[in-house]
């Protein structure tokens, strides 16, 4: 990838729209130029409602992010989240046609062909295609098979897929706000790559993205995602409870929930009181923070074990060496971690975005680890265009593949 050319990252959330502008500097290390935030007006729980308030965030935060920057924002890769995201592990067999019986790359094209033939309904379309392993003649654990010997090649991978309708509101917010959406991601793929190590991937490691509308869930084992989910649930839902609880506005219990909040009873002393504003103009009154920790918590539980619950179900609670990482702007309320150690019985810590050049501390926070992670997605991606890579970096970067057809129609 040439230096000086941008990359940016576009995370289109529940609560806030974030654009993150990166590039690579004379040395060819990726830095980042410009973050721009702005509240979210046009989404639930992942999910475009509002067309046009979704426009004007996009466009608030990449004014932002290039008033910052002095760079100017024409394309973006940008995340997809939501409950409609399903994740599908699936199998695929070709016999090797090469000669001489080497594999070659249109062996392991084909093989992910087959991987990937499965039906769903018309209403959804594959975001993702990305290889967990390739199998040779009964021998397994094989990354990159090109080259090899075999008569026999199989491949493991992971589909994951989203409602039409939900990608091409987000292409067309994206497009009617002046930019070029030049591929779509699935968020929690995005964190991952922002605040995951290669060990943890390695070791087994459970993702859990707290955002304001949506919890994202993403299982790595032995380097590859194995189980993908999206929970219509998430911070926006412990806001409301302190605002029903404790009768304050929304915007009051938000920064009860950011001054004051905890959702792990140990953490706090017995004797902490917090200040809570009330309707009507009547003057505010005090608590115990311990009563505040008593709604939070039981909210921040139910969550978690939600996750839980889907992890044992499918078995993979055995294969999480590397423990539990929580990132997104939920994992920042105090006692996150301890909690989520507590209910996996697994080591748990917070995932911050790997520090980039440029990145000032400010924006070092779970919260930008989407964006973030959108940009080194789109820096790789650009990165192999640039260079002929192997067809399985191919195919792990190729998002969409059938969407491209309708995404033509807005561009």
């Amino acid at each position: 990838m040439p230096a000086n050319e941008i990359i940016v990252g576009l995370d289109i959330g529940t609560t806030k729209v974030c654009v993150v502008i990166g590039a690579l500097n004379e040395n060819g290390q990726l830095e980042i130029l410009g973050v721009g935030t702005t509240p979210s007006r046009g989404l639930r729980r992942g999910v475009v409602i509002n067309i046009e308030a979704t426009i004007h965030s996009i466009l608030s935060a990449v004014e932002a992010a290039e008033m910052m920057s002095g760079r100017e924002v024409h394309e973006v890769f940008t995340g997809i989240s939501g409950g409609h995201i399903e994740g599908i592990n699936s199998r695929g067999v070709v016999a090797v046609t090469g000669r001489g019986r080497e594999i070659t790359r249109n062996d392991i094209d084909r093989v992910i062909d087959a991987a990937k033939a499965i039906v769903i309904p018309m209403d959804r379309e594959v975001l993702h295609v990305i290889p967990q392993e390739f199998v040779v003649d009964d021998q397994g654990n094989i990354r990159n098979p090109f080259g090899m010997i075999g008569v026999r090649l199989e491949a493991e991978v992971h589909i994951i897929t989203g409602a039409v309708t939900s990608a091409q509101n987000i292409v067309k917010c994206v497009n009617r706000a002046g930019f070029k959406a030049a591929d779509i991601v699935l968020e929690p793929l995005a964190s991952a790559r922002a605040v995951l190590t290669k060990d943890e991937k390695e070791l087994g490691a459970l993702l859990i993205d707290l955002g304001g509308g949506t919890t994202d869930v993403l299982v790595y084992i032995e380097g590859a995602p194995y189980h993908t989910s999206i929970l219509s649930i998430g911070g926006d839902q412990v806001t409301n409870d302190i605002s029903i609880m404790l009768k304050t506005p929304l915007d009051a219990a938000e920064k009860i929930k950011r001054e004051a909040g905890c959702c792990y009873l140990p953490l706090i002393q017995e004797d902490e009181m917090v200040h809570v504003p009330v309707v009507g103009g009547r003057p505010p009154k005090q608590i115990k923070r311990k009563s505040v920790v008593d709604i939070i918590q039981p909210r921040m539980t139910e969550m978690l074990t939600m996750v839980r619950d889907q992890v044992k179900d499918n078995n993979y609670m055995k294969l999480l060496a590397g423990g539990v990482v929580l990132t997104g702007g939920g994992s920042l309320l105090p006692g996150t971690a301890e909690l989520a150690s507590e209910i996996f019985n697994l080591p748990a810590r917070v995932g911050y975005p790997v520090k980039l050049g440029g990145l000032i501390e400010e924006y070092y926070s779970p919260i930008y680890a989407t964006g973030i992670g959108l940009v080194l997605f789109g820096a790789s991606k650009t990165e192999h265009e640039h260079l002929d890579t192997s067809s399985s970096d191919r195919i792990f970067n190729n998002v969409w593949e059938r969407m491209r057809n309708w995404l033509k129609e807005f561009f």
